[in-house]
């Protein structure tokens, strides 16, 4: 004897069709949705990391010859620039090294410092209120020196290690070996600050 098995379909509401239809069409909005923003972000971030390296490079300061301007370890933001004035925090390249330093002299200035570390300009004192301790410091070279062309003269805040100028092995430095200035410091979070100046 053969029995009849009947399956009930079950016919969804109006509602419940228009639940499901809206349900798949926010599923495509969001998926669009993601996919556009996860390219948007990748280009902001493309375009960010080439404006860093183009424009404003960061790096972080090893040593301690720009104390206490800036501290081994700090991190620090810098303007892409071979054109630096008096006083500016440079970041140089040397023997493909990358020196912090402060630009003191420029191309024909004459340089001396005395053997209480005061630095004279131009036979003017110049104020150093970044420097913690004046410091005549390792000095190989003759005074006045004059500043050749196409050449800075440059010094660290901490006279008494800092490796510059007064260094035969390093000398005035080219102007074509400046890479920038530094514009400021993003870390230690509670120091950021414009460094420029000291």
């Amino acid at each position: 004897m053969e029995e009849n098995t009947q399956s009930t379909v079950q016919i969804p509401s109006i509602e419940q069709v228009e639940n499901e239809l809206k349900s798949i069409k926010y599923r495509k909005i969001f998926k669009k949705t993601l996919v556009s923003t996860i390219a948007i972000l990748t280009v902001v971030a493309a375009v960010a990391v080439l404006i860093s390296t183009i424009f404003f490079p960061v790096i972080q300061v090893s040593g301690s010859s720009m104390e206490p301007s800036l501290n081994d370890g700090d991190i620090i933001v810098l303007m892409k620039s071979e054109k630096c004035k008096y006083g500016e925090l440079c970041c140089i390249s040397w023997q493909n090294k990358l020196l912090l330093k402060r630009i003191i002299g420029m191309p024909g200035d004459s340089i001396s410092i005395d053997e209480s570390g005061n630095v004279f300009v131009n036979d003017k004192l110049l104020d150093e209120p970044y420097v913690k301790e004046k410091s005549l410091g390792i000095c190989e070279i003759e005074f006045p020196y004059k500043v050749p062309e196409n050449k800075v003269f440059i010094l660290g805040d901490y006279r008494d290690i800092s490796v510059d100028s007064r260094s035969e092995a390093i000398g005035c430095i080219g102007t074509d070996q400046i890479i920038g200035h530094v514009m400021f410091r993003v870390w230690p979070f509670e120091q950021i600050e414009s460094t420029a100046k000291g």
